[in-house]
């Protein structure tokens, strides 16, 4: 456990600047936290990057990787000293591990922001106990809980509480046999089941929020998926104005009950032209890559703004923009000897005079991994969606949206 001594001056940081050069560190090393490295570094500050993954891309471009598990307390005492403040890139790194942090350190988010998050159950309650709009649910830790689940949660979806993204940990069940079924598959994890909606379409809403509350909200995107995975995201989305508003300011009221402080992003199922609240996001989000070339300032700057204290910066957009993101499946071309690993021609994508290109220089591309993404700005949303799915069908993307 710890040598360090909690700090007597932690509480006395809050309303107080972080400048540069001051040592920032981030919790996880995929391509949220490299970006977020980027923003630091063109601000000023240093990075210190905790991953346990020798290849992590937001190491690679750090001012020091520690090696080391999210649970490594050598690890977490030597980042604490380190750094002036420290956040996190994705939702599961252990809330005890930011708790524990925070005794010694400035920590954005909280850990009970994070918790909330990270877990499903804790999730939908949040929502319910906030009489926030959210899909019907219950909550099975066992057979028997799925047994006694009303007739109205059929056709559902059955999720497991903890470390499901992207599709993974979900499975859509048509009755109560397959439900059982596939909760055995899940190895009897704890789940929700939540009823499965007649979607129209999906937006999402990425914010930014300050230690006084100062709420600072990105045009709303609206997000297709493609197995699962996001796949392309066009923003402003096209929806009604009123619509558009309405999950801004359900994203802000989240982020004030939770007493939120950092990015945040929050997706929305649109049933009928109402909202429902799928999920939240205690992070920069993929659906908000486009604000790295979309708007003033990017997620990721908001992010080291609201961590260290900085007054927030203009979250409006300078162009519309549609984001495509680029799986490790690019990497494989199927041919007469089998497949074949090959790097995609990017002189495709560079052909077009507004299409951005960002590769995150990750080790090894597999199918399904998420390997980079380019965005399209126009000033025309539906034009640059036009645009952007013209360039990907130029490099070998082919499945209808």
């Amino acid at each position: 456990m710890s040598g360090l001594e909690e700090s007597p001056t932690r509480h006395s940081r809050v309303g107080q600047m972080i400048l540069p050069p001051a040592t920032l560190g981030m919790l996880g090393g995929g391509q949220l936290g490299r970006f977020f490295v980027a923003a630091a570094h063109e601000m000023g500050y240093a990075v210190w990057v905790l991953d346990p993954d020798p290849h992590s891309p937001a190491a690679l471009i750090a001012d020091r990787h520690l090696l080391a598990a999210y649970d490594d307390y050598a690890a977490l005492d030597e980042l604490a000293q380190g750094c002036a403040a420290i956040s996190t890139e994705f939702e599961n790194v252990p809330a005890g591990t930011l708790d524990y942090l925070d005794k010694f350190v400035v920590v954005r988010p909280s850990a009970a922001a994070v918790s909330v998050c990270q877990n499903r159950i804790a999730e939908k309650n949040f929502l319910r106990d906030n009489a926030l709009p959210h899909a019907a649910f219950t909550v099975a830790h066992d057979e028997q809980d799925l047994r006694q689940a009303g007739p109205g949660l059929f056709p559902g979806i059955l999720k497991v509480a903890r470390f499901g993204y992207d599709g993974k940990g979900q499975a859509v069940v048509s009755n109560r046999d397959e439900a059982l079924a596939a909760f055995q598959h899940f190895k009897g994890e704890s789940c929700v089941l939540e009823q499965k909606l007649d979607l129209e379409c999906e937006i999402s809403v990425v914010l930014a929020r300050d230690e006084a509350g100062v709420i600072s909200t990105f045009p709303v995107a609206e997000n297709s998926h493609r197995r699962g995975i996001l796949d392309v995201s066009v923003v402003p989305a096209r929806a009604a104005d009123a619509l558009r508003a309405r999950a801004a300011g359900l994203a802000g009221t989240i982020a004030e009950r939770l007493d939120y402080v950092g990015t945040l992003a929050v997706e929305f199922f649109v049933v009928h032209g109402q909202l429902m609240i799928n999920e939240m996001a205690p992070r920069p989000h993929n659906s908000g890559h486009y604000t790295l070339d979309a708007c003033v300032t990017s997620q990721y700057e908001q992010q080291v703004r609201a961590l260290c204290g900085l007054p927030l910066g203009e979250a409006g957009a300078h162009s519309a923009a549609a984001m495509v993101n680029l799986l490790g499946d690019l990497w494989y071309e199927t041919g007469p000897a089998g497949q074949r690993y090959r790097e995609p021609d990017w002189s495709r994508l560079y052909a077009f005079p507004t299409l951005k290109l960002h590769l995150y220089g990750k080790h090894h591309a597999r199918p399904g991994r998420k390997m980079g993404h380019f965005t399209v700005l126009d000033d025309d949303p539906e034009q640059a969606r036009e645009l952007a799915m013209a360039a990907r069908a130029l490099i070998g993307i082919v499945d209808a949206v």
